[in-house]
């Protein structure tokens, strides 16, 4: 089993990582901010314009230690990785085995992701006896139900995404009524992406980011590629198997948030609205989104398949190292992630 070791996130804008022996640095304006070995080093996400000395980024290469470049409305930017591990047989045989079974791959996933989601809506209902009767959210539990069914009799991988895309506007048509805590300030109309228009939107955004970029580390770390998958299309620069892997975990990345708002721990002076109309998490409320995702890795989670406890920090790698045992040929079929 993989240590869970740190994730560092670089938030300061005006931050500069450097190499110093066996340790990573971080200045601002000269000022040595934060020394730490490498040893507990996983990942690097960077929020930061200045970036990183070349020798900090040779070292993460030898060592395996993705760098992930973010803006700071959370849009991946870029990524500095070594080599894949594995050899290139596994990458050919992922090309051949997402061209033969793309099609179920895409079935499989999208039924998690549709069944997934009905559970959120369960578990807050669970909680909140006055919305059990809510008409709205039934039908939206019935269309998420009836997408399930959809999705497996589907002939073509686009006919998947037209179904994702009516049920997805089915779902966050009613994610306001998620949000049962009457003090938070901000409402959820409808999901808006590039930019986020509100804040409920852009802490979604930005999370969706991160678990984005730990899904590729954790394609890379087992030796398939992150940039090939088979329900996204192929787009330079897009990790698509890793945005297709998300797919069956957004939930747990909605409930993170629907918990940081519930809770108040995310409030109006944590974001900043732009000229051009996006809405950002600001410093502070960035520090407070990345300081509770921490604490939430750092987790115990019952895994539905491996029947085991895990970290909620490994779900990634233990998502990533089954599908690689599928493109092997050790499984008949991948195990998406689905709750129970």
């Amino acid at each position: 089993m993989r240590k869970l070791l740190n994730t560092i996130y670089v938030t300061n804008e005006m931050s500069y990582l450097t190499l110093d022996g066996e340790n990573l640095v971080c200045k601002i304006d000269g000022e040595e901010k934060l020394r730490i070995p490498f040893d507990n080093v996983e990942n690097i996400v960077c929020f930061n314009y200045i970036g990183c000395s070349p020798a900090l980024m040779g070292k993460c290469v030898s060592k395996t230690i993705p760098i992930n470049f973010i803006s700071p409305s959370g849009k991946f930017l870029a990524k500095v990785c070594g080599e894949t591990k594995g050899n290139v047989f596994l990458r050919v045989a992922q090309i051949d085995k997402f061209r033969e079974s793309g099609l179920v791959l895409a079935q499989n996933t999208m039924a998690a992701k549709f069944s997934n989601s009905r559970q959120l809506i369960k578990r807050t209902l669970h909680d909140n006896e006055e919305l059990r009767e809510d008409g709205e959210i039934q039908q939206v539990l019935d269309i998420l139900k009836d997408g399930i069914d959809k999705v497996f009799s589907a002939e073509k991988i686009e006919e998947i995404v037209g179904i994702e895309g009516y049920c997805a506007q089915s779902y966050f048509s009613i994610f306001n009524k998620l949000i049962t805590n009457k003090k938070v300030p901000f409402t959820f109309e409808l999901r808006t992406k590039r930019p986020p228009l509100d804040p409920i939107n852009a802490a979604l955004s930005f999370v969706y980011t991160l678990a984005t970029s730990e899904f590729a580390a954790a394609l890379e770390t087992v030796g398939l590629d992150s940039y090939i998958g088979y329900c996204h299309t192929l787009r330079s620069g897009r990790v698509s198997l890793a945005c297709d892997l998300v797919e069956e975990v957004r939930c747990l990345v909605e409930r993170f948030v629907i918990t940081l708002l519930n809770l108040q721990i995310l409030g109006e002076k944590d974001f900043e609205k732009q000229i051009s109309g996006a809405t950002l998490l600001n410093d502070e409320g960035r520090k407070k989104v990345l300081t509770r995702w921490q604490e939430k890795k750092r987790s115990d989670m019952m895994h539905p398949y491996l029947k085991q406890k895990i970290p909620f920090g490994l779900l990634p790698y233990v998502q990533s190292n089954l599908l690689a045992k599928y493109v092997r040929g050790d499984f008949e079929i991948y195990p998406s992630f689905l709750l129970k």
